[in-house]
């Protein structure tokens, strides 16, 4: 005992601090993790789960699985929804950011009103463009007959192309807060005098952008870029509520993929597979970002 007072003394005193966390990490997220991947080298269904038979088949669920013609379009449709997803939000965010990075009335509100996108539940944000997009009810589909651009209702959500599309649209309007609120918090650390000293020796908006915006942005820029693509890839709750997947799979995404094998088809192996194909790529991506950041913090 007077040897585990010694230890937690001076300097290992934060080990205790961090103990809770660690443990509530372990329990609750490192311990579902490892069960998920030993199950994806399992056999379990419907079938046999009751019955508690758990044979091990290793990497046939994963071999089955890159064989599987809606496993290769949920990745397709991850990794497409993500990237214009990316795309869209943060040129407008970044827009909104230099816009309101400039000195006028009421600039602050503003910026405070359009945060309120971000601060919505998801699945609320769901059903709103879900009633949006609606076939007959939709306010899209009415504006654009009032405007007399269509002469029938568009079936947004019940269609491939523009399935995918009202996604899109809907995760785009939520990112976009994210982006603008990370980028104008990056804009503030940039000291004014640069612009200044700038705007003496003769150079634009164009050339200060370029040449100062940017280059000092550029550690923000990164974060925001990587932690929008974590937070996009792992989207479920928005394409769960709008389309389910739908239409004729064309807007499944890996996670709800993996959802729809465990729960509705009771495929829990394959299901967990798809999960850790989701859990490797995040990794990755998570990876360099801590890499980016810790050369950022030596730089």
């Amino acid at each position: 005992m007077a040897k585990l007072k010694k230890f937690f003394r001076y300097e290992n005193v934060g080990m205790l601090f961090v103990l809770p966390a660690f443990l509530y990490m372990l329990i609750f997220v490192g311990y579902p993790i490892i069960r998920n991947i030993i199950l994806s080298f399992q056999d379990v269904n419907a079938g046999n789960l009751v019955r508690g038979t758990k044979n091990f088949i290793l990497f046939d669920n994963y071999i089955e699985l890159f064989k599987d013609s809606v496993f290769t379009t949920s990745l397709w449709n991850t990794l497409r929804y993500t990237v214009l997803c990316l795309v869209f939000q943060f040129v407008i965010g970044f827009v909104l950011a230099l816009f309101f990075s400039q000195r006028f009335s009421f600039a602050k509100p503003v910026r405070g009103i359009l945060l309120v996108p971000w601060m919505i539940p998801v699945t609320v944000t769901a059903l709103m463009f879900k009633l949006l997009f609606a076939t007959d009810i939709g306010v899209i589909n009415y504006i654009l007959r009032s405007l007399h651009l269509i002469d029938k209702n568009i079936e947004w959500l019940t269609t491939p192309g523009t399935a995918m599309f009202a996604l899109i649209c809907a995760n785009v309007w939520i990112g976009i807060p994210f982006n603008m609120i990370l980028l104008s918090t990056g804009l503030t650390t940039i000291p004014k005098e640069l612009y200044e000293s700038a705007s003496i020796d003769g150079a634009g908006k164009v050339q200060t952008f370029f040449k100062i915006t940017l280059p000092l942005l550029k550690p923000t820029i990164e974060s925001v870029l990587i932690l929008g693509f974590i937070y996009t890839f792992k989207v479920y709750d928005l394409v769960y509520v709008m389309t389910s997947g739908g239409p004729v799979n064309s807007t499944h995404m890996l996670s709800t993929y993996s959802y729809k094998l465990s729960f509705e088809m009771f495929k829990y192996s394959k299901g967990s597979a798809v999960a850790n194909v989701l859990l490797v790529i995040l990794l990755i991506v998570g990876v360099f970002y801590i890499k980016v950041t810790t050369d950022g913090e030596d730089a």
